[in-house]
Formats: structure tokens, C-alpha cells, sequence
């Protein structure tokens, strides 16, 4: 039984195959346009979805698509109702967009599946949003049985949602709706410290821990009535986004001293506290869900799902009060996520098929669910382009081979195996270094990245030996970088000392530990934990760098610049090589320095190429 599901027309749209119940292929329409968070439909990661599954046209036995476009849109014509004569502006914008497109998805389905070579099967199911969600979290994850949070901005009208799943069945329990939104809260406060929704939630996170939450008990007096089981309600008083095309509005503004800070402009110290005051009332809202969850069902298994889910920081706090036995966190927790959730919806609740639950690890392979390109076919674009290189077949010498760059404080482009599914860099599509530098970070971030200074980056470790270097049992895994725990404390020095508070460059290049390039300022790492089975190459490169260094742990951050989507092709990747200040990169098992490459010709200022995320 094959299964295509799709997210679309909202953001970080997707595609994903379901054949007999495993996930085959998986990938973000942005990884093939180059367009970042594209929210098109997924014309690009279908078609590689189809390719990878060998799915000849009639075989596909169903569609599902991840939410209900006609319950969305009476939502939206209710809340414009309600506010109206308010909300006209964003009305009058909203409505082409529904009547040209987002109504008809049948159709659409229809015609894309046609350009594909496919015909429509008779089976189109339509998931609802949280549905979706909470399906991408349980039915990949190790549990026979778990609850589900989804936390988001909105779907239809769920906003946060409790699930109960048990074997094949799925059943959402408890749902708050909108306009009270944890999503939303969050991206207020992303908007509002200059940052983009939908994109910069992630910055807002690693600013916190520069700043103090003053302000955290003003968010709790003035826009959230949050209650001892985690369920609130917002005050609208303060938000712009029931009748203007804005996150906040001006009573928000005077509540926090000022108007919003402008985007790229300089950070101060409101912004940093800010982001630490959100952050605290983000974490205390979750670690109350789960607590009363944890409390009214009593199953000791927790899964999570949604753009909330991506917060490692929330998602650490969880693990770390035991509040469940085990936790798991779907990888492509965001809307692209959903594809994959439908897919599942679609088996095991609408065509009735069981579920077996994984003997070990998950369903999702690693998230490694893209297109993977072979040593041959490298090696024939690389002659034909010219591109000097040298291949190591044994992966023992390209592991000791790559490893001596990496010690020699060299940056590594990796571009390796299937691409990773979801916002997360684990090994394949990754830019590396080296942890021990104290400028690592910085150069990383200004000559590589080109990014804000002030964003930490992810280390790679064994899972075997993670607990060495990080606050973690020998039980706990992050195999998706979607935890973040502490530096171990003997490890750590004290950067107590007074500084200037809004220098955030001298804050980025204090060494606080013998990790200085991936200890955050609080002391705390955003980790990958790497399984020897799940990828066995990237696991040996670690080892390599361990026998050279002493320490098993990389510096890993995404394969792309600021504003590009990760990179999906070889050409992709020689491209981000030779626009950056890499030194190395490996194409499979393929490596080219930089210094023996012909001299790069850039048609235009690729910096206008990508707008800034």
C-alpha cells in the first residue's frame, strides 16, 4: 500500500512516501527551488519522493493532505467577522490567495500529480492539522503507547493539542484553540525583537541566555492568563494579528519600553531580556502541559510535535524533571512534519492498517530520508566541471583523512549519504569544525555562515560517550539535535567576571569551557548524539577526531548561508564551498581543498539572492 502525503500553501511545504507502512522518502520543496521555507506545492519533493519509491503511475493507492483547507478557511472568515470593521487590510490580502488556490487543493493534487506522470488515485484523505502533527510524533516513535503534545501556532483552530496514541490508534483528547496560542506568543515576541516569523524563533531562543527574564512576570500579568494545568488564554488587547498585519501592537510596545526593534539593527540589553523573559514563560507553559498530561492518563511516554517542539531549550527542561519515563521529538516537528503525519493518518486511522512498532531506535531512519548522490556519479560531475579532488573509498583513511583537516582547525563542508528531512543539519548536509577553538564560533558565524554573531553552534558527539562531555545518563539520546543540556560542570570555567552587558561579540568569544565553540553563554550545548548504526560514516569521522584530539565531539552546523535552504545537490554544495570561507570539502568520498580550485566566477551578489531569515 503506497501513500503519498503532502504539507502545502503555508510554509516549509513538503512531500513524503508511505509504502506498506515505512517511510521511504521524505523532503522540503525548499531543499529543490532554493527558495527557503518555499510554500509551494511540493511538485520537486513529490516527483523525488515517487523516484525513490519506484511508484509507476497508478500505484499509488492514496493522497493525504495535512490539514483541512475548508475548516481553515471558515476560521479565518469567522475571525474576520468577528473583528471586523478591523482586519480589512489582511482580508483584502488573505482572499486571493483562498480563492486562487488554497481552496481548490483537489484540483491542484489533481494537475500536479498529472505533471508527474501520475494519476489520481481514488482515495484522497484529508488529515486535520493536529492530527497530522501528533501522527508524525507517535506512530514513528519506539512507544507501543505515549501521549502526544502538539504545540503550534494554529491549524484549523487548534493551537495546542493532547493526543493519546495505543498501538494503531490515535485519539486527540484535549485542544486549545485559537486566537490563544503559545506559536503565536512566541513569534510576537520574534517580531517584535526584529527577528522574521516563522524563521527567526530559533534566534530568539539563543538570544535568551544573554539576557535576564525582568520581564517575565509582566508577560504572565499582562498577556497570559496561564493555569495550573498549562491551559491560558491571551490577552488580544496586546496583539496585532486578529486586525493588522502585525504580530504586536502599540499598547505591546508602550507595555515593553518602546516600539519593536528594526530588523538587522543593533541588539541591546531589552531585547536580550526579552528573549530570556519569553523563554522562561515559553518553558514553565510546557512543563505544565506535560505535567498535568503526565498526571491525568498516567502513561509514562511522551512525544512531541509542532513548531513548539523545535524549542530544544523547553524541550530539555522536560527531560531533565523526569516528568515522563522517555520522550520523543518528531525531527521535521514543523509544518513540513505534517506530510509525513498524513501519510500515517491515512494508513493506520482511515485504511485501518496495523502498526509495529520499531524493535529498536524509531521509524524515521535518522531523518535521513533525501536524495543521496553515489561516489561514480560525483566523480563524473566533478571531471566534467573540472573540479580537482581525491577519492578514499575505505572509509577508514577518508575518516582519518577528513578528521586531520578538521584538527588543523580547517572548516569542512560534509555533503554525504541521503539528505536530512526537517530544519536539522545531523552529518550529511553539514558545515563542521572544530570545538576546541575559541574563535571557531565567530569565524564560523561572520566569514562562513554570515550570520549574527551572537548564534551558537551544535556539537556532534558518540552516543556512546555524550554523557562525558555533556549533563546526560548513558541512556539519554538527541539523535535529532532537539535537546539542549548542559556542559558538563568540571569541564566548564567561571565567566562570572563583569562585562559590557551589550557586547555580544566579547560574550561570544569568552572560552567557557574546553568547548568554548559549542558552550552557549549559560553553559549549555544544543546536541546531536551520533549512533554507530544509524550513521556509520559521520560516527567513524568522530571517532577519527577523537583519536587525534582526545575529544569526540564536532562542531555541526547547516550546510548553507544565511537565508539559503540547506543544500540538497553536489553543485549546491560546490557553490556554498566557493561563495564562503571554507577550507575543505567532501563530496561522499570525494575531497577538494579549496586553495587547488579553479578561481570561482559569481554572475551578481549571491547575498541578493537569498533574502535574510
Amino acid at each position: 500500500m503506497k501513500i503519498l502525503g503532502i504539507s502545502a500553501f503555508y510554509h516549509d511545504s513538503a512531500a513524503a512516501l508511505l509504502c506498506d507502512g515505512e517511510l521511504v522518502a521524505a523532503a522540503q520543496e525548499e531543499r529543490f527551488t532554493r527558495i527557503k521555507h518555499d510554500e509551494s506545492f511540493p511538485t520537486r519533493a513529490a516527483a523525488y519522493c515517487l523516484k525513490a519509491g519506484g511508484i509507476k503511475s497508478g500505484e499509488l493507492d492514496a493522497i493525504a493532505f495535512y490539514d483541512k483547507p475548508m475548516t481553515k478557511f471558515g476560521r479565518i472568515m469567522e475571525t474576520y467577522r468577528a473583528v471586523a470593521p478591523g482586519g480589512l487590510a489582511g482580508f483584502l490580502k488573505a482572499m486571493p490567495v483562498w480563492f486562487g488556490q488554497n481552496l481548490w487543493v483537489p484540483s491542484e493534487l489533481e494537475t500536479q500529480l498529472e505533471r508527474l506522470g501520475q494519476v489520481m488515485p481514488e482515495r484522497l484523505i484529508f488529515a486535520e492539522h493536529h492530527e497530522s502533527h501528533a501522527a508524525s510524533a507517535f506512530y514513528p516513535s519506539p512507544f507501543e503507547e505515549a501521549v502526544v503534545l502538539t504545540l503550534d501556532g494554529v491549524g484549523e483552530w487548534a493551537t495546542s493539542s493532547i493526543a493519546i496514541g495505543r498501538g494503531s490508534e490515535l485519539t486527540l483528547e484535549k485542544e486549545l484553540r485559537f486566537p490563544h496560542s503559545l506559536g503565536l506568543l512566541y513569534s510576537a515576541f520574534t517580531y517584535f525583537t526584529g527577528f522574521r516569523v516563522n524563521s527567526g524563533e530559533y534566534k530568539l531562543m539563543g538570544l535568551a541566555p544573554y539576557g535576564e527574564p525582568v520581564y517575565a512576570q509582566k508577560i504572565l500579568d499582562h498577556l497570559i492568563d496561564l493555569k495550573d494545568d498549562g491551559s491560558f488564554r491571551l490577552n488580544m488587547e496586546y496583539f496585532g494579528y486578529l486586525t493588522e498585519l502585525r504580530m504586536t501592537n502599540d499598547r505591546f510596545a508602550e507595555l515593553f519600553g518602546g516600539p519593536a526593534r528594526s530588523p538587522e539593527s543593533r541588539i541591546t540589553r531589552r531585547e536580550m531580556d526579552l528573549a530570556r523573559s519569553i523563554q522562561a514563560v515559553t518553558e514553565e507553559v510546557v512543563l505544565r502541559i506535560a505535567r498535568h498530561a503526565r498526571k491525568t492518563y498516567g502513561i509514562p511516554n511522551l512525544c512531541l510535535a509542532g513548531g513548539v517542539a523545535l524549542n530544544c531549550v523547553a524541550n530539555g527542561k522536560v527531560l531533565r524533571e523526569q516528568i515522563f519515563d522517555r520522550l520523543w521529538i518528531q525531527p521535521a516537528a514543523g509544518d513540513a512534519g505534517g506530510s509525513v503525519g498524513a501519510a500515517y493518518v491515512a494508513y493506520h486511522q482511515s485504511l485501518k492498517q496495523p502498526r509495529t512498532v520499531p524493535s529498536a531506535g524509531d521509524a524515521m531512519k535518522g531523518s535521513y530520508l533525501g536524495p543521496s548522490f553515489s561516489d561514480d556519479e560525483i566523480g563524473d560531475w566533478l571531471s566534467q566541471c573540472n573540479y580537482p579532488a581525491e577519492r578514499f573509498d575505505d572509509d577508514e583513511v577518508w575518516a582519518d583523512q577528513v578528521s586531520g583537516e578538521l584538527s588543523s582547525s580547517r572548516v569542512v563542508g560534509m555533503h554525504q549519504g541521503r539528505m536530512e528531512f526537517g530544519p536539522r543539519a545531523l552529518g550529511n548536509r553539514s558545515i563542521l569544525g572544530d570545538p576546541r577553538s575559541p574563535e571557531m564560533q565567530s569565524t564560523m558565524n561572520l566569514k562562513i555562515k554570515y550570520r549574527e554573531s551572537f548564534r551558537p553552534f551544535a556539537p556532534s558527539c558518540a552516543a556512546d560517550t555524550a554523557h562525558e562531555y555533556f549533563e546526560l545518563s548513558e541512556e539519554d539520546e538527541s539523535p535529532y539535535m532537539l535537546l539542549v543540556a548542559p556542559v558538563r560542570k568540571e569541564r566548564c570555567v567561571d565567566t562570572s567576571a563583569q562585562r559590557d552587558d551589550e557586547d555580544l561579540i566579547s560574550w561570544v568569544n569568552e572560552a567557557r569551557s574546553d568547548l568554548p565553540s559549542i558552550t552557549h553563554v549559560d553553559h549549555s550545548a544544543r546536541i546531536q548524539t551520533v549512533d554507530e548504526m544509524q550513521n556509520p560514516r559521520y560516527y567513524k569521522l568522530i571517532k577519527a577526531f577523537g583519536k587525534k584530539t582526545g575529544i569526540e565531539v564536532l562542531i555541526n552546523t547547516s550546510f548553507n548561508v544565511r537565508g539559503e535552504p540547506i543544500v540538497c545537490t553536489p553543485e549546491d554544495a560546490y557553490r556554498c564551498f566557493m561563495r564562503t570561507q571554507m577550507d575543505v570539502l567532501v563530496l561522499g568520498s570525494w575531497v577538494l581543498h579549496k586553495e587547488t580550485q579553479p578561481e570561482w566566477a559569481d554572475e551578481g551578489d549571491w547575498r541578493q539572492e537569498f533574502a535574510l531569515d
